[in-house]
């Protein structure tokens, strides 16, 4: 068996998840700017154009309106949208998705343990305090901050540095193959991919998981 020096997470959708009211919050948006409803949340998270730009979320979120608009035949002022949106989001309404605790509580008994996001600070750390996270992993890097994010190598880098040495074997869980599993291959950390259900293909990530419980028989 594999013994890991150090054990990385992915924070959205791979340890916490939202709580908000999504639907309503949605809603709330178009009352802020005054404008009649159109599409729903579903619908604009299709809209969007890959992971959020942490430079930009506003007009990441305006782009995703301003095409839900048009496929609605309605013309609206998308940034305002986005930005009504956005001012509505609480991201200290997260919870520890289920298995977070004894993932946790492993890795810890394994290895010096790390959280690498591809957020910013400013929208991550209410997450991360949120939930307590700080207290239960040795270092938290914030890669929104950085000039380059997952998949390059250089947040991966930063992170096994801040555990002092760490990383001659080291291993990263997380929900999106495009991003955690091509970025851990990419900086040479083993990957744990956390299955949404759609299986890992064309990747081909070490570990496959059904639920953040099935960590520890990986880390034991």
């Amino acid at each position: 068996m594999v013994t890991f020096d150090a054990v990385l997470f992915d924070l959205d959708g791979t340890l916490v998840e939202r709580t908000q009211d999504t639907a309503a919050l949605y809603e709330r948006a178009f009352e802020r700017v005054g404008v009649e409803p159109f599409g729903a949340p579903a619908e604009l998270w299709a809209a969007l154009d890959g992971p959020p730009d942490p430079a930009d979320e506003v007009g990441y979120l305006g782009a995703g309106f301003a095409r839900l608009a048009a496929q609605h035949d309605r013309r609206v002022d998308a940034i305002g949208l986005a930005s009504a949106f956005v001012d509505g989001v609480d991201n200290a309404q997260v919870a520890l998705r289920p298995g977070t605790e004894r993932a946790l509580s492993a890795a810890r008994e394994t290895a010096p343990t790390a959280i690498l996001t591809n957020g910013p600070q400013s929208r991550q750390a209410d997450k991360v305090d949120a939930t307590g996270l700080a207290d239960r992993v040795d270092a938290v890097v914030y890669a929104g901050d950085m000039p380059r994010r997952k998949p390059h190598a250089a947040p991966f880098e930063e992170t096994l540095s801040a555990l002092e040495g760490s990383g001659e074997c080291a291993l990263y869980v997380g929900n999106s193959l495009g991003y955690d599993v091509a970025g851990a291959h990419n900086a040479g950390l083993a990957a744990a991919y956390l299955d949404d259900g759609d299986g890992p293909e064309p990747y081909d990530p070490e570990y496959v998981l059904e639920s953040l419980a099935d960590l520890p028989a990986i880390l034991q």
